[in-house]
């Protein structure tokens, strides 16, 4: 268990899920509301990709397949930067969510890709793809392939950080 000062309340991180934390600055982008709307649609499009229908619920966080949550959206914005982000339940083991109350709702269930897919889930690179490149549209970035060789000169000049790359 880690505390967080995101917005949210509990939930959970583990294998099988695709969990992003994009650090964006958003005084120019338009705000926290308009980011995470925005995510959600991304992930909507993302999950379209693969033939899931997915959506929003009003007065709810996150993207939703029927009653069911199939991605959580937990952003805290510092000096106009979104920190955190979003995780897609793509093959994770949904009984860990039995331990907890996602997100604080209590009337609604959690379901994933491969629950909705069965055999025709994709591989998680696939999902990576997919959500990086609605990512890049959504946000209004121009995405482009980068040559391994040029990962390593991404890195920030103490070597510990990566800036997020498309392969």
């Amino acid at each position: 268990v880690v505390e967080t000062d995101r917005g949210g309340q509990v939930t959970y991180h583990g294998p099988g899920q695709l969990v992003a934390y994009p650090i964006v600055n958003l005084r120019d982008w338009g705000g926290p509301l308009k980011y995470v709307r925005n995510l959600e649609q991304v992930i909507i499009c993302a999950l379209a990709d693969f033939g899931i229908n997915a959506g929003v619920e009003q007065g709810l966080t996150g993207v939703w397949v029927g009653n069911a949550k199939i991605a959580a959206i937990g952003v805290k914005i510092s000096r106009g930067v979104a920190h955190h982000g979003f995780a897609i339940n793509v093959d994770p083991d949904l009984s860990k969510f039995a331990q907890i109350v996602p997100c604080g709702i209590t009337d609604r269930r959690v379901t994933s890709m491969a629950q909705l897919l069965g055999a025709s889930t994709p591989e998680m690179p696939a999902v990576q793809h997919s959500v990086a490149r609605r990512y890049g549209r959504g946000m209004g970035y121009r995405m482009g392939r980068i040559r391994n060789s040029l990962v390593g000169q991404l890195a920030s000049p103490g070597g510990s950080e990566m800036r997020t790359t498309v392969e």
